[in-house]
């Protein structure tokens, strides 16, 4: 499967409108990584001192939705959207962000960066490490789809994932990233860690509102997103319908599209605009009768999304009947 080349919308772009979209605004990139922490510190705080052990499990939900918000703006930072000194953005991204998600900026961008240069192809990395994976295999009936959710709710998918994930960026390319990455910077963000958990004797904390989520709601948002951004009903020869633009309602926004990451079918065809501007990117593109007729746009996770992803099935079980 191959999807074209990416259309030159920007021809029929009004340069006034459309190159303003690529300039990068770093306290506004700031102010969201300090929203996100901001929602972790609270929601602990708050679980920690004035709620029942009840509320944990909401608890749990709200922190992996924001250390996925988190990895989001990691994902602009990829990009080299977050601030103009490539070194200051890696370094601060990756403290603030990667090393508290146990990986580091250099070792994604060389897996994403090839997804956007090899979309949907088997040059994909994420597109050759999920093909014929049934979490990745479509379509599904909405209660196998919620299973799945489930699974990583109880940490039995979450805890496949991150070992699946670890066995991925042992590939050669994923080395190669990892030994122009600087070791010290890393080892002395986890030396720093440990050392206060253990003077602060938070040990117990930390699993409960770390590495718990992470292992749970973290991956399943991400598989949540992964979804949206390149599965179900979407077909792989065209730049604009092989990969889904997904609008969240408000809610959904918090949860499950943080930082504006649904409008990932503007991100694929301008990787150059940060997140920020993704909504005016989308209404200018929209403008374009060929991008608004032809472009894969979805209305909700919880309904347009999932309606979806077991619309095939639908329509062989209609046929079924008929016949």
């Amino acid at each position: 499967m191959h999807a074209h080349p990416n259309p030159d919308f920007h021809k029929q772009l009004n340069p006034a409108q459309f190159k303003p979209l690529f300039q990068t605004n770093a306290l506004r990139h700031a102010m969201a990584i300090v929203f996100d922490w901001t929602v972790i510190a609270l929601t602990i705080y708050a679980s920690i001192n004035w709620l029942p052990m009840i509320f944990y499990p909401i608890a749990v939900i709200i922190i992996g939705a924001r250390m996925h918000a988190l990895a989001i703006l990691m994902h602009d930072a990829t990009h080299f959207r977050f601030l103009k000194n490539r070194k200051w953005n890696d370094g601060l991204t990756n403290w603030i962000t990667m090393y508290p998600l146990f990986t580091s900026i250099e070792t994604y961008r060389q897996n994403h960066l090839r997804h956007h240069q090899h979309l949907n192809t088997e040059d994909d990395p994420d597109w050759v490490a999920k093909l014929g994976k049934r979490a990745f295999t479509f379509p599904k009936t909405k209660r196998e789809f919620m299973l799945t959710l489930g699974s990583y709710l109880i940490l039995y998918k979450g805890v496949s994932d991150a070992v699946w994930f670890l066995q991925r960026f042992q590939a050669p390319a994923a080395k190669q990233a990892q030994q122009g990455e600087q070791r010290l910077p890393r080892i002395l963000f986890y030396v720093i860690l440990f050392t206060v958990l253990t003077i602060s004797s938070s040990w117990l904390y930390y699993l409960l509102f770390w590495v718990v989520p992470y292992l749970s709601s973290f991956f399943m948002f991400q598989y949540i997103r992964s979804v949206a951004e390149h599965y179900g009903e979407l077909e792989y020869d065209d730049a604009l319908s092989s990969t889904r633009t997904t609008l969240p309602t408000l809610v959904e926004r918090f949860f499950l599209a943080p930082h504006q990451v649904g409008y990932h079918l503007e991100h694929h065809l301008y990787p150059g605009v940060p997140f920020y501007h993704l909504p005016k990117l989308h209404e200018v593109l929209m403008e374009l009768p060929d991008f608004r007729q032809q472009a894969h746009i979805t209305h909700g996770y919880l309904s347009g999304l999932l309606n979806e992803l077991g619309a095939f099935e639908k329509a062989n079980k209609k046929e079924a009947v008929s016949a």
